[in-house]
């Protein structure tokens, strides 16, 4: 049975690299229907390995810790070894750095109510410590995911970091601060004008039309800041020239933060040119 590793009693002041996969194969002694049933089990078993024997060596046996692992088995499944026996681990340099947060929520909103600006956090970022081989691949660390019902205001909330699937990296603090600006949104209607991208080399391209329409879901707050100004409608001419067709898909290219496209009209668009 393949089962995950967590590591416990990890030594102070010692940066360490797993040299191994961070699954093991279990042997299990237990009924034919008890092994059916663990084999079925949807989440992956997580078995604890003692690392206070790194305090004087780079490995550790897993045989001579199968009673600690035992114990974390029913008493009628009872492990018989497990493979590999031997685990190694490679330290280096403790070293520290700081990552943004990146808050993950879900939000149900009450109708006419959306996100309407960036999320502000406090810390915006965190220090992580471990091995620097393993500090440096990571580029930010997430929030535990934020859920309300209902959401008609702003929202202002404490939430943990996600757990640290790496027993080797240290995070500080381990919560944050989290203000979401939620408001209300309404349509809004606007005539865009379109352009012709990658058309350099004809001497003139006509579209029919020449503007699309767009349906999109602005802030109330923000209804007079959102102008056709603020987006940038295009096609591109390569998709004709490459793939001989005989109408445009329009791509929206800008388009203000926090604002939903709803409709685009129309969606294609005829077109001549003249090389």
């Amino acid at each position: 049975m393949k089962s995950g590793v967590q590591y416990v009693n990890i030594p102070d002041n010692r940066a360490f690299h797993p040299l191994q996969s961070d699954t093991v194969n279990v042997q299990l002694e237990a009924t034919g229907w008890q092994l059916l049933f663990s084999t079925l089990r949807s989440v992956r078993p997580t078995i604890q390995v003692d690392l206070s024997g790194l305090q004087s060596r780079n490995w550790i046996v897993l045989s001579n810790q199968i009673g600690f692992i035992n114990r974390q088995f029913p008493e009628n499944q009872r492990v018989m070894s497990v493979t590999p026996d031997t685990l190694y681990f490679d330290f280096s340099k403790q070293t520290e750095r700081k990552v943004p947060v990146k808050a993950l929520y879900n939000l149900q909103f009450s109708k006419q109510y959306d996100v309407i600006d960036k999320l502000r956090i406090s810390p915006e970022y965190v220090t992580i410590t471990g091995p620097l081989e393993d500090v440096v691949q990571i580029e930010r660390w997430e929030t535990d995911t934020i859920r309300y019902t209902n959401v008609n205001s702003n929202v202002h909330t404490v939430v943990d970091l996600k757990q640290n699937q790496r027993a080797n990296i240290n995070v500080y603090p381990t919560s944050v601060e989290v203000d979401i600006p939620v408001g209300e949104v309404t349509e809004k209607i606007l005539e865009v004008p379109l352009k012709a991208e990658n058309a350099k080399q004809f001497s003139s391209v006509k579209l029919l039309p020449g503007k699309v329409k767009l349906t999109v879901i602005v802030s109330l707050r923000d209804f007079t800041k959102v102008t056709a100004n603020t987006f940038e409608a295009v096609v591109n001419m390569d998709d004709w020239i490459e793939n001989d067709v005989r109408s445009l898909p329009v791509i929206i290219t800008q388009m203000p933060d926090f604002c939903k496209l709803v409709k685009i009209e129309p969606q294609n668009v005829d077109f001549f040119v003249r090389k």
